[in-house]
C-alpha cells in the first residue's frame, strides 16, 4: 500500500479511485503526499495523526498540527528545468565585491586569493545552501503565508502539543518560539525521552512533536526560518486572538567551510591547510587529492558496497554492545569507480560523523545566542530497542552529485541506471550513508525503520527520514521485515529523480 507508481502499484489514472487499506501498527504524527511527477510541490499532501491504542505517555491539554510547506507560482517543471540549466539560479546570496574586501581585511590578500582560487576551480559556491529559495518560494504554515499569520489559542498554564511536519518540497526549516522552551517528545511519530531545547532543525519529511507550557497571557511567534535564511514561515500561539508577538529577525546566512566538504582536518590534528592541493582538473574529478586514489577498487565495484566480507573490517558484532557504532561504521570510507565521472564533482576524504552536529548555520547558536539546539545525539527512544541483534552485514552508500550540472545520484549512479538494493527478509543490517556533497540531504527509507546508532543500544531511536550533513556520515540499523519493493531516496523533490534507489526484499 506504499503508493509509489512503478514500485508498489501502477498509479491512479485520471477519473479513477483507489482505496488504500493497511493495518495501523503504530501511532504518532505522520503525513502523506503524492509520489507522481512533481505533484507534491503543487499541494498534494496532508497530515496524518494516529492516536495510540493505549494511554498516551505524553500529557497535554491542546493539540495542534503545524504543517510547513513551500509554494511557488512557478510550475515545478519550470523550476526543475531552470535548475538543470543553472543550479545556482535561485541563489541571491552570492559573493560581492564588498565581501571580497572584507575577506582581504580579515585574512589578507594571499589567503583570500587561495580561498577564491579553490572555490572557482571547483566551480562551487560556499553560499550554495539551498537550491530553491525565497526568491521564488513563499513559506507556509498550515497553508497560510507569514502575513496571513496562522493562529493557535491557549489558556495560561495549559500544556500545548505542537506536531511539526515538514511537508515542503525543497526547504529545511529551523524552528524556535522566542520566549518559550520546547520539550521534544516524539520524532517521526515515535515517542522519545523528553528533551528540552530552544531550537531544532526539521528536514523535509521529518516530524517532531513538542510540548510548550506558556506561563503568561500573551502571544508567542512560531518561527520557522529556512536553512539558507532566504525566508520564513510563521504563526502565532496566543491567549487572545487580538494579540500578536514580534516576528524575530532571521539569523545570519551560513557559509560553507572545509568541514562541509568532508575535509575537517582539525579532527586529524592537521590544521586547516590553505596550501592544500585540491587538484587541477575539476571537471568530474575530485576537488582534492583523493586519499584513496591509489587503492585497488576492483573488489568494491558493486552497488551498495557490502562490507560484510571486507578484509580487515571488524564488524561491531564482535563486540559486546552496539555502542561502538555510535560514531558510524568501522568500515573505511571507500569511493567506488562509479564516483569518478562527470556526474560527481567532489568526494569527502575525511567525513565527520553528523550525529552530534546541529548543522550548518546552527553550530554556534549556543555560544552566540544561548540557544540549545537539538541534535540526533540527544534523541533516545522512550521504549527499549525491539531488535537487539547485531547487524549481519553492512552497506555503505555515497550521496553524490554535481552542483554545476545539477546531477544527483547514489554512488555516482543515477536511479535510471541503478540496480536495486537487495535486502534479505528478516536480516538485521547496518546502512552507512556518506554525504560526498556540500548540501544537507534528508534520506527516506520506505517500509522499514531507520534506527539511528546514537551510542545507546538500549533505546535506539527509530526514524523514517534521516538528515545527512554535508561532508559527513551517519549510520543506522534496519530490520528487513517488510516484503516488497520499496523506495529509498533523498526527499528533496528535485534531487529525487537521480538520488533514488529501489530496495527489494527477497
Amino acid at each position: 500500500m506504499d503508493g509509489v507508481p512503478g514500485l508498489s502499484f501502477d498509479g491512479i489514472r485520471p477519473g479513477e479511485t483507489f482505496t488504500y487499506q493497511f493495518p495501523l501498527k503504530q501511532s504518532g504524527t505522520y503525513w502523506y503526499h503524492s509520489h507522481s511527477d512533481f505533484q507534491e510541490q503543487r499541494g498534494h499532501y496532508g497530515a496524518i495523526v494516529i492516536d495510540p491504542a493505549e494511554p498516551d505517555p505524553v500529557a497535554y491539554d491542546r493539540d495542534y498540527v503545524v504543517l510547513l510547506t513551500d509554494w511557488s507560482d512557478q510550475s515545478p517543471q519550470d523550476i526543475y528545468a531552470t535548475l538543470k540549466k543553472e543550479g545556482h539560479y535561485y541563489n541571491r546570496r552570492r559573493r560581492t565585491v564588498g565581501d571580497l574586501w572584507e575577506e582581504i581585511r580579515q585574512k589578507g590578500v594571499s589567503q583570500t586569493w587561495r580561498d577564491r582560487k579553490m572555490w572557482n576551480e571547483m566551480r562551487m559556491s560556499d553560499r550554495d545552501i539551498a537550491d530553491v529559495t525565497g526568491y521564488t518560494y513563499t513559506y507556509l504554515m498550515n497553508g497560510q503565508t507569514p502575513d496571513a499569520n496562522w493562529t493557535a489559542l491557549f489558556k495560561r498554564g495549559e500544556k500545548i502539543r505542537l506536531r511539526f511536519i515538514n511537508g515542503a518540497a525543497m526547504s529545511i526549516f529551523d524552528i524556535r518560539i522566542p520566549g518559550l522552551k520546547m520539550t521534544v517528545v516524539a520524532s517521526d511519530g515515535q515517542n522519545i525521552e523528553p528533551v528540552t531545547v530552544d531550537e531544532f532543525r526539521i528536514g523535509v519529511a521529518e516530524t517532531y512533536d513538542v510540548i510548550v507550557e506558556p506561563e503568561q497571557d500573551t502571544a508567542y511567534t512560531l518561527f520557522a526560518q529556512t536553512i539558507d535564511r532566504s525566508g520564513y514561515a510563521r504563526g502565532t500561539l496566543t491567549s487572545d486572538p487580538r494579540l500578536q508577538a514580534k516576528v524575530p529577525a532571521m539569523d545570519y546566512a551560513p557559509v560553507l567551510t572545509h568541514r562541509d566538504m568532508g575535509m575537517d582536518h582539525s579532527a586529524h590534528a592537521m590544521g586547516d591547510m590553505p596550501g592544500m592541493d585540491h587538484g587541477g582538473n575539476h571537471s568530474g574529478h575530485s576537488m582534492h587529492q583523493d586519499m584513496h586514489k591509489g587503492m585497488d577498487h576492483s573488489a568494491h565495484n558493486m552497488e551498495g558496497m557490502d562490507h560484510s566480507q571486507h578484509a580487515g573490517h571488524q564488524m561491531p558484532g564482535n563486540t559486546t554492545d552496539l555502542g561502538l557504532a555510535g560514531y558510524g561504521s568501522n568500515a573505511p570510507v571507500e569511493h567506488l569507480p562509479s564516483e569518478y565521472g562527470p556526474g560527481v564533482d567532489m568526494r569527502a576524504s575525511m567525513p565527520a560523523n553528523g550525529l552530534h552536529d546541529p548543522g550548518i548555520g546552527l553550530r554556534d547558536h549556543q555560544q552566540r545566542y544561548g540557544r540549545k539546539v537539538l541534535t540526533y545525539g540527544d534523541i533516545r527512544n522512550l521504549t527499549p530497542t525491539l531488535d537487539r541483534r547485531q547487524p549481519e552485514r553492512e552497506i555503505q552508500l555515497h550521496l553524490t552529485g554535481n552542483m554545476e550540472r545539477y546531477m544527483w545520484s547514489v554512488n555516482g549512479i543515477k536511479f535510471s541506471d541503478a540496480e536495486p538494493l537487495i535486502f534479505k527478509y528478516g536480516e538485521r543490517l547496518r546502512v552507512t550513508l556518506v554525504n560526498d556533497t556540500m548540501m544537507t540531504h534528508p534520506i527516506h527509507l520506505h517500509g522499514m525503520w531507520s534506527e539511528l546508532e546514537t551510542g545507546d543500544p538500549e533505546y535506539i531511536p527509530r526514524k523514517h527520514t534521516v538528515l545527512v550533513q554535508p561532508g559527513s556520515t551517519i549510520s543506522y540499523l534496519v530490520t528487513a521485515d517488510a516484503y516488497g519493493r520499496w523506495a529509498y531516496h533523498c526527499h528533496l523533490l528535485y534531487h529525487m529523480p537521480g538520488m533514488f534507489r529501489e530496495v527489494r526484499l527477497v
